[in-house]
């Protein structure tokens, strides 16, 4: 047999096998066609729910929900502290505000403002609640919140935890700002519990990345103290 004649073979083979391949799919199809058409209808509703929710419901709850943090936040900058959590009688507060809009980003900043509001109050377990349910992919807000839910444990003496949460934050983005202000903290608990080894490595770790921080400034003497202390122990 000559190669063409191979060759015109070979691609009759190939046209066969694709429309079996094309029967068996027609087929299926055939089979199927109620199931297949609830399913593209299932589809269909679902991407059109999702558009109409968030076109009909969420941007305008995420409005509202802007509208209404405003006066709560004028009374966080204030120091108003009660009017800020809990509203004027006219507006809501931060603790309605994550309650009432949970699924919106204006409800979901409430729950940090009502956390610091809760810290700065002195309601250590109310903070530590409100500030693990804030979630941020900011920068800065993000590792503020988890530094500040460690401030809120070391106030209830729960050391460990705070140094968690310290090293958490310091973890969470690499900056300038906080990364080296809760090492430092970190290392400051660390060394309140004797574990002097921890603090050196976390004051180090200030001098080698973070020398160009506010906290890089003095870290030497920290680092020394905690080598004099660990020769003491």
């Amino acid at each position: 047999m000559s190669k063409k004649k191979q060759k015109e073979k070979k691609t009759q083979k190939q046209f066969e096998n694709i429309e079996e391949s094309l029967s068996r799919s027609e087929a299926f199809i055939l089979e199927n066609q109620k199931i297949l058409t609830i399913i593209v209808a299932i589809l269909v509703v679902i991407v059109l729910g999702f558009f109409g929710f968030r076109k009909y419901y969420l941007q305008p709850k995420e409005k509202e929900a802007q509208e209404q943090i405003f006066p709560a936040q004028h009374y966080f900058q204030a120091d108003s502290l009660d009017k800020a959590l809990y509203g004027d009688g006219n507006n809501l507060g931060f603790v309605d505000i994550a309650k009432s809009y949970s699924i919106t980003k204006a409800g979901n900043l409430a729950n940090y403002y009502a956390g610091i509001c809760f810290l700065k109050k002195g309601n250590f377990v109310n903070a530590i609640k409100y500030l693990k349910k804030f979630s941020s992919d900011d920068e800065i807000i993000g590792p503020m919140a988890k530094g500040a839910i460690g401030d809120a444990y070391l106030e209830k003496g729960d050391k460990a935890q705070a140094i968690s949460y310290y090293m958490e934050a310091a973890n969470l983005t690499d900056n300038e700002f906080t990364s080296p202000m809760f090492l430092l903290k970190a290392g400051e608990v660390n060394e309140i519990m004797g574990n002097y080894d921890q603090a050196i490595q976390v004051y180090k770790r200030i001098q080698q990345n973070y020398f160009k921080s506010q906290e890089a400034r003095n870290i030497e003497k920290y680092i020394a103290r905690a080598e004099a202390l660990k020769k003491r122990k």
